[in-house]
């Protein structure tokens, strides 16, 4: 094995409901361990700190319904589970979308000076008084017993 083999999976993890909630990012965890034995063949299964902070970011009681992962089989005989990350390459897209800016810019600018008028300042607002207007107490009158003599 002198080549790393490296895959990337979907892990759907939707069974980690089925168990009690104080155990279920535990059970995730299980869940890419076993994943990984059956899709790599490996018996020892190495899972990144990263990936398990973000299954854990949420807590014990909910893990994250699904996950990208990618899986490395490496020399020494362990398969390591990482988080998978797209690598974005653009090449030819910065060309276009700079032209593209640039034509966008030119215009308003050429325009802008000819529209443009002295503005005025907006008079200041007063700030409101700390002084509450006073309330005044509503009077109830109760009604009067009828006392009996």
């Amino acid at each position: 094995m002198s080549q790393e083999l490296e895959r990337v999976y979907t892990i759907n993890l939707g069974k980690v409901l089925l168990s009690q909630s104080q155990h279920r990012a535990v059970r995730a965890i299980n869940m890419i361990r076993e994943f990984a034995r059956h899709h790599m063949k490996v018996e020892e299964i190495k899972i990144e700190e990263e990936l398990a902070h973000q299954i854990w970011a949420r807590g014990v009681r909910s893990p994250p319904r699904k996950i990208r992962v990618r899986m490395s089989k490496t020399d020494e005989g362990y398969v390591l589970v990482s988080q998978y990350v797209e690598e974005v390459e653009s090449k030819a897209t910065p060309e276009k979308d700079a032209k593209k800016v640039e034509d966008k810019v030119e215009k308003p600018t050429k325009e802008a000076p000819k529209k443009e008028k002295p503005t005025k300042e907006a008079p200041k607002k007063e700030k409101p008084t700390k002084e509450a207007p006073k309330k005044e107490k509503p009077t109830k009158e109760a009604p009067k017993k009828e006392s009996k003599k």
